[in-house]
């Protein structure tokens, strides 16, 4: 008989603590890990997993000369990049550290700008940029040697489009300090924006949707806040879109199941099914 793949220890819920390397810059600690966490030889899944971590908090980009002076007359911004073979990557920071590690490296290089500026941006709004103005990938702390990574464009392009209406709201309050509010204002959002379920086929070719078991064999279904949730659990399960109405139907029609956990990759949480009246009252 197979032996059973060991169980694989959970995430943490929730993120660490909010830090800042450099004053007033805040680092991005899940996409800091995500990146450290590359092997030296990043595979698809590994590539993934930063992706759907940058989707998250704050990044930082480099600009030549006095950004905000800059702004405020109405200028444009004259952002960092690096080409390679013809390509043009915009270089984006997870952090001042990061930041810090390329004025340096350019430096020592003597190509570094005498003055650089840092704009700090929404990560939606800092791939938007990225997208909208041609470049061919986004190049993710490219001083810091064993935890950089290139997304390509089209990557990129497809975590925009195919998660849930920007500014992934699901992603930031999972992203962002817990508080006894954080499960109702979750729910709020599960009422107006699409989830991903985790579907898998059985031996007969029957899908099933994917559910955690608490130690108390309590069952929750499975929901992901973008698809890259789903590929990041490794499991080989296909994302399967939910509608709120549907997420509902589903919930109403399995009265065993106690409630969700959201994220399970990380962070998550758990929501029981009175912190999703709201939800519920949707179904048909």
């Amino acid at each position: 008989a197979p032996t059973p793949a060991p169980a694989r220890p959970r995430p943490a819920a929730t993120a660490p603590a909010p830090s800042e390397t450099i004053p007033g810059l805040v680092d991005n600690a899940l996409l800091q890990a995500a990146l450290a966490a590359l092997p030296e030889s990043p595979q698809a899944a590994h590539i993934m997993n930063v992706m759907r971590q940058a989707l998250q908090g704050q990044l930082y980009l480099r600009a030549q000369g006095d950004a905000q002076a800059l702004i405020a007359a109405g200028q444009g911004l004259n952002l960092a990049v690096t080409t390679h073979e013809d390509k043009r990557y915009l270089l984006v920071f997870s952090s001042g550290e990061a930041m810090r590690q390329s004025v340096a490296a350019e430096a020592a290089a003597a190509t570094a700008d005498s003055a650089t500026s840092v704009v700090g941006q929404a990560a939606h709004n800092v791939f938007r940029t990225a997208i909208d103005s041609g470049y061919d990938g986004v190049y993710l702390d490219h001083a810091n040697t064993g935890a950089r990574l290139v997304l390509p464009i089209e990557l990129v392009k497809k975590s925009l489009e195919d998660g849930a209406p920007v500014p992934f709201e699901l992603k930031a309050l999972l992203s962002g300090e817990r508080t006894e509010e954080t499960p109702a204002a979750i729910a709020a959002v599960l009422t107006r924006v699409p989830v991903w379920v985790a579907g898998g086929t059985d031996p007969s070719g029957a899908i099933g949707l994917a559910e955690a078991r608490t130690e108390a064999g309590e069952r929750r279904l499975e929901v992901y806040s973008h698809p890259l949730e789903v590929i990041a659990m490794g499991r080989g399960d296909s994302p399967l879109p939910l509608t709120t109405a549907q997420l509902a139907t589903t919930l109403a029609s399995e009265p065993a199941l106690t409630g969700i956990v959201l994220d399970p990759a990380g962070p998550w949480i758990e929501l029981d099914r009175d912190d999703l009246a709201a939800v519920l009252a949707l179904a048909d």
